[in-house]
């Protein structure tokens, strides 16, 4: 969401708010593209028409072209070619201050205004500065203009009158992280908001900057100021430039405001907690290995390739499988286990930007447990107030896994082990405040470390609840100088709870056209619910129904494997059968399960032109369907894709992860028959 004084101006700040890279209403895949093509693209509604039709309109198509073939009110297409009306005065008139404070105040940003007069960003804004453009905060009248009111609610405008006052006291300024997406939500929002109340108790003033509106964050009365803005360098910078804050924490928005903080940085704002050269040596592959090499942490062998056949080479030397993503990301963007030249060729070209400035990782994939934690380091000391397990082995993102506190397969050493890595990490890297670090443990019990992420995790607010340890109020003490020893903890690790909490992913794929449902490591899921019980398979269920599964014990199960997880699928399938559920499966799978004693109906494949398999799960007696794919020999069938998305549609429970199936399996044993009777 944006908020300004025109339409032009709420469009374009909207566009910047979106963090699609895009600074204007301009996308570079549009400039070169035909007029024909780009008439033809627009005529369905994709997330990117907008800048198309902008692209139009540039080229003199006649709106109402435009408007017959969208439908979209010729009123909002003039505010467009508004703009582009704009980008044409902007180009004849460089260093024309008149058409520089126009489209400022149209809501043109500093870098678009740079490209269009070919120059730098920092030029466009010292020039801005010199001819004193600058914006000011407006208001939002929560009372309809009936009688005079301050409501600490503002955005940004190219106009006279200021309406924030600026106090004397001093200020502490949190950045939220921005818009909602698969990856990060209101996750973050929670920390940003207990930061928030945090910071008041201390005695400063409390600023949130953020544009979601379906945030606590961005509820007017839950700071001190809100700036409705969206989360760039150069509208974040105003709001400094005119609060003058004793520091700005980045470290609680998720990946959103982390990226902020060098640019901040760079322009003479205090970075308070975790800072930029800690950020830099947790994120940048070379400084974090080197951390690594240094402390004797293992971890799956990488390295960060900078083009295609760099990629290629670092992939044979390390061996497939591999794990590749871009550098940088949240939430697994991207993110994919390679397990072929061709397919790691057709990756890199395709799936990804690599360069110099956007380097690709690639890492062995290691199969084991998958353990997280989310911790707090003051500088001195460390505290984790639970180590979470995975359900789901790697090669699932941790945001799609289930998630279980205490953890309940690990070993004391292990446990152990972990605690030691995580003092070290925070220790080393320099985390002042929360950080999160994903570990792999394998059949040997050895742990391997995935990543530290330097920042506040979507796993916070579960952590917190389940443990009762606030982590988000306990970090922000420790970001404005108060140690874990001086907040009365003095232990890296608390006695467990006695109860087991479990948090189950969400996914919306009912409702998301065309997506895959399988789960791998790049994250799909957009919600989770919890459970907690003091018996693991009855917390297990209980956040299964609240997740929205139907946790049936009878029917029919649907099994299609890929030839790796036959022989493990097997005592799975037969407890199926042992509980007394009907056995269906496609031919090789089918062959392999009445191998082993188990009567099943054999489902002819799709690929063979059958419909059969897609029929019976559309019919209404399916309870459960069981469908995995290669991960080591990486060859992948579009039956797979079928039988997912008929599943979701037809509202079947689907099955991707046989570690996934072995928690159902396990629920289905222990609980009755009324499960709809088990205690709320």
């Amino acid at each position: 969401m944006s908020i300004g004084r025109t339409l032009e101006e709420s469009l374009l700040k909207g566009i910047r708010s979106l963090e699609t890279n895009a600074y204007h209403i301009f996308l570079e895949k549009f400039e070169d593209l035909p007029t024909d093509d780009l008439l033809e693209y627009i005529t369905e509604g994709t997330d990117d028409r907008i800048f198309a039709i902008a692209e139009l309109i540039r080229r003199n198509t006649d709106i109402d072209v435009i408007f017959k073939i969208t439908q979209i009110d010729r009123f909002f297409l003039r505010k467009v070619k508004n703009i582009v009306d704009t980008e044409r005065n902007l180009k004849n008139s460089v260093g024309d201050y008149h058409a520089l404070y126009s489209a400022k105040r149209m809501g043109f940003s500093d870098k678009a205004i740079a490209y269009l007069w070919n120059c730098s960003e920092t030029e466009i804004a010292e020039k801005r500065k010199a001819e004193g453009i600058t914006p000011v905060f407006k208001m939002i009248d929560t009372c309809a203009s009936e009688f005079k009111s301050y409501v600490p609610y503002f955005y940004s405008t190219y106009e006279e009158e200021n309406e924030s006052v600026c106090t004397g006291s001093k200020k502490i300024v949190v950045l939220g992280a921005g818009p909602i997406r698969i990856g990060q939500g209101v996750e973050f929002d929670y920390s940003t908001v207990h930061a928030v109340q945090t910071i008041k108790r201390a005695g400063y003033e409390a600023i949130i900057i953020n544009n979601n509106p379906e945030t606590v964050s961005t509820d007017y009365t839950t700071a001190d100021k809100l700036y409705f803005e969206p989360l760039t360098p150069e509208d974040v910078m105003a709001i400094i430039d005119f609060e003058k804050p004793e520091g700005v924490i980045a470290s609680l928005g998720g990946q959103t405001a982390i990226n902020l903080a060098q640019p901040l940085m760079d322009r003479g704002v205090k970075i308070i907690g975790t800072d930029c050269e800690a950020i830099e040596k947790a994120e940048n592959r070379d400084s974090f290995n080197a951390i690594i090499k240094e402390l004797g942490i293992p971890q799956p062998v990488g390295y960060a390739v900078t083009s295609v056949e760099e990629g290629i080479k670092a992939a044979e030397k390390i061996g497939y499988p591999v794990l590749v993503r871009p550098s940088f990301v949240l939430g697994g963007r991207a993110m994919q286990i390679v397990s072929k030249e061709n397919d790691m060729r057709h990756y890199l070209k395709t799936a990804v930007e690599i360069d110099v400035d956007k380097p690709v990782l690639v890492d062995k994939y290691i199969q084991g447990k998958e353990v997280e934690v989310d911790a707090i380091c003051d500088g001195r000391d460390v505290f984790v107030p639970g180590i979470m397990e995975l359900v789901e082995r790697t090669g699932v993102h941790s945001g799609d896994s289930i998630s279980v506190y205490p953890s309940y397969s690990i070993s004391d050493r292990v446990k152990g082990t972990i605690l030691r890595y995580a003092k070290l990490l925070g220790k080393a890297i320099g985390i002042i405040g929360l950080y999160n670090i994903q570990f792999i443990v394998d059949q040997n019990d050895e742990v391997y470390i995935i990543e530290v992420n330097p920042r506040s995790s979507r796993t916070v607010p579960f952590l917190s609840k389940a443990t009762g340890y606030s982590l988000a109020d306990i970090a922000t003490e420790v970001i404005l100088g108060k140690s874990l020893k001086e907040q009365g903890i003095f232990d890296i690790y608390p006695e467990e709870k006695q109860k087991y909490y479990v948090k189950v992913p969400v996914f919306s794929f009912r409702k998301i056209k065309g997506v895959d449902a399988y789960l791998s490591p790049e994250m799909k899921s957009t919600g989770e619910a919890i459970g907690y019980d003091k018996s693991l398979h009855r917390a297990m269920c209980k956040a299964l129904i609240a997740a929205g599964i139907k946790v049936q014990n009878y029917g029919t199960v649907i099994v299609t494997l890929a030839d790796e997880d036959k022989q493990e699928a097997i005592p799975l399938v037969r407890r199926f059968y042992e509980l007394g559920f009907n056995i269906e499966a496609t031919d090789l799978t089918a062959k392999v399960l009445r191998e082993n004693g188990i009567r099943t109906r054999t489902l002819k494949k799709i690929s063979e032109g059958s419909t059969q398999i897609l029929d019976a799960i559309s019919a209404g007696y399916v309870s459960y369907v069981i469908n995995t794919r290669a991960i080591l020999s990486g060859v992948h069938y579009e039956d797979g894709v079928a039988i997912r998305r008929t599943a979701i549609e037809n509202g079947v429970n689907m099955f991707t992860s046989l570690d996934t199936v072995r928690v159902l399996l396990d629920v289905l044993e222990e609980t009755t028959l009324t499960i709809s009777t088990i205690d709320s």
